[in-house]
């Protein structure tokens, strides 16, 4: 990704340096222009969240030559699209409801893969035409992908936790499993700590225990599905193991990450705007179960634990499941800085302004933000150009 900067030189007194360094971070816009230079898109942000009750709306600035459109319109659209990870199927269309879109996802492919893969991805454009019917023109359009995500909610589910027994024939006794977490909301990255208790009365010997995180994908569109993925899995030490009359109380501990699991086929990614941007899905959560099939695709991790039972024929195994939630925390509350007065946007439109009232209007070349130099306040503007994503040998737009 080229990334080009806009910026002041402060000089060695200015009360927002100290030791030559800046305090202040500079604000990141994202920009992309069409093949002729003659339509830009701005955006502070590339990642639009979607809060259950709203979505955060799409705000940006698109610079024209008014000489290049005339008598034509600007027009800006936002597709939501599934893709099945075959051709013939995704040029079939489908339409989401805008109250009932799904979150950015996509399933990892099998190496050999080419195009894009299965999945939801967002995609905003801008173009320039007679009307908004007209297919656009790759000269003369710009199109950015976006991603729609959820944060983790606020309110706190209760604490996982399941009991379990396994009897055997023509034995009054059993064996008893006691699995827990420590919640119910864990956040990308984050350690699960597993709490697993095994009470033996039985004559069988418990010679293992495993214990494993697994994804479950299910597609809900044009055909049923479902991809399930381990992405994290622990086993007691060899010669652990609980005797007939005995009991046992251990914490596991799992780390699930997409780092351990590239090579998997299927696994569910929150959707890709470049590769090393992303991780595994977040848990989707159905604010209305009627429109679960408008999802597209649902996300949802549990916890296994497993026993590995002996027998004097036959063994056997003794499973326990447990529910969680994956997801990225909610950011500190903080001004938008789309909107803020200090924003991207309000000083590309304070830099139009000024070239209309100078009865100049050209499509600026190189500094595109006009700084406030005369308030002493001056924004630190940092252009990261939208890249190519390239995929297994397959090139899309970013």
């Amino acid at each position: 990704m080229t990334t080009t900067a806009a910026r002041r030189s402060p000089s060695p007194n200015d009360p927002e340096c100290e030791d030559g360094s800046m305090k202040r971070q500079a604000t990141r816009v994202f920009k992309k222009s069409s093949s002729n230079g003659k339509i830009t898109v701005y955006l502070g942000k590339r990642d639009f969240v979607d809060h259950i009750t709203h979505v955060d709306p799409i705000d940006g600035v698109v610079l024209i030559d008014p000489d290049y459109v005339r008598d034509r319109k600007v027009f800006g659209n936002v597709l939501a699209a599934f893709r099945y990870g075959r051709e013939d199927l995704d040029v079939l269309g489908l339409t989401f409801l805008p109250p009932h879109c799904p979150a950015s996802v996509s399933l990892q492919p099998a190496p050999g893969d080419t195009g894009k893969p299965c999945g939801v991805d967002y995609e905003l454009k801008a173009f320039v035409a007679e009307q908004i019917e007209d297919k656009p023109h790759k000269r003369n359009s710009v199109r950015l992908a976006i991603r729609k995500i959820m944060y983790a909610p606020s309110k706190i589910g209760e604490q996982p936790s399941i009991e379990v027994s396994k009897e055997f024939m023509l034995k009054p006794n059993k064996i008893h499993l006691e699995a827990s977490l420590d919640k119910e909301l864990y956040h990308h990255g984050e350690t699960i700590s597993v709490n697993v208790h095994v009470a033996n009365n039985s004559n069988r010997t418990v010679k293992k225990i495993k214990v494993f995180v697994r994804q479950f994908a299910d597609i809900c569109l044009f055909s049923t599905a479902q991809y399930k993925c381990i992405v994290a899995e622990t086993e007691s030490e060899d010669g652990l193991h609980v005797a007939p009359g005995f009991t046992l109380s251990k914490v596991f501990e799992l780390t699930p990450l997409l780092a351990n699991n590239k090579d998997k086929w299927g696994l569910a990614l929150d959707g890709q705007l470049k590769h090393e941007d992303t991780n595994l899905a977040s848990s989707t959560l159905i604010a209305d179960p009627a429109q679960r099939e408008s999802l597209g695709i649902i996300v949802q991790y549990k916890v296994k634990v497993k026993l590995f039972i002996s027998g004097p024929i036959l063994g056997g195994d003794l499973v326990a499941e447990l529910p969680f939630i994956l997801m990225h925390p909610k950011p500190l509350e903080d001004v938008d800085p789309i909107l803020s007065e200090r924003s991207p946007r309000r000083s590309i439109d304070r830099a139009v302004a000024g070239s209309q009232e100078n009865q100049t209007v050209e499509v600026p070349t190189t500094n595109l933000i006009q700084l406030d130099g005369d308030d002493g306040q001056d924004d630190d503007i940092i252009f990261e150009d939208f890249a190519r994503l390239r995929l297994k040998g397959a090139e899309t737009d970013a």
